[in-house]
């Protein structure tokens, strides 16, 4: 009876150790996947492009450029459960070309108190979120900027439209 007694503790340990060294490797697996995951969609994403547009430096984009007006850029910030700072930009586009634009691209940037680019963003907003703006139209453009921190140095905001296509 006594060897009994003996016997079951020691493996009533050994089981503790094992499912302890089972839990320790199974969290840092998953805390590995997590990095891993967390890494490879932050640093791959591609800036969309709308392709075939005028773009600064032909002479049609600085012709057209003053007449696709925005308002004021505004914007909101708020903080994310994983330590980073989202910030939205909102502006409205008025389309007073005289022609129905058929593409847009608007970028939308946050700057420091040098006026250097802290964090920038640019999404095509025509043909992807609505079909076309005609003469005379206006239209809301929203673009979100994430990754920033507390540290950054986040002075003003800018909007500027940096390719458009014509119908």
């Amino acid at each position: 009876m006594a060897t009994s007694d003996r016997q079951l503790p020691d493996s009533d340990d050994s089981r503790r150790s094992l499912i302890i060294i089972v839990a320790v490797i199974a969290a840092i697996v998953i805390a590995t996947l997590f990095y891993v995951l967390m890494r490879a969609s932050g640093g791959g994403t591609v800036e969309p492009t709308l392709e075939g547009a005028i773009r600064a430096g032909s002479p049609e984009f600085t012709q057209y450029q003053s007449k696709i007006v925005l308002d004021k850029p505004e914007a909101y910030e708020s903080k994310r459960a994983l330590g980073d700072i989202v910030m939205n930009l909102q502006t409205v586009v008025h389309n007073f070309t005289g022609r129905t634009l058929s593409g847009l691209e608007i970028k939308g940037v946050v700057v420091d108190h040098q006026g250097k680019p802290v964090n920038q963003h640019a999404v095509v907003v025509i043909p992807t979120r609505q079909p076309e703006l005609e003469n005379n139209r206006s239209m809301s453009v929203r673009v979100m900027l994430e990754g920033m921190t507390d540290k950054d140095d986040r002075a003003n905001i800018q909007m500027e439209v940096t390719a458009f296509k014509f119908k």
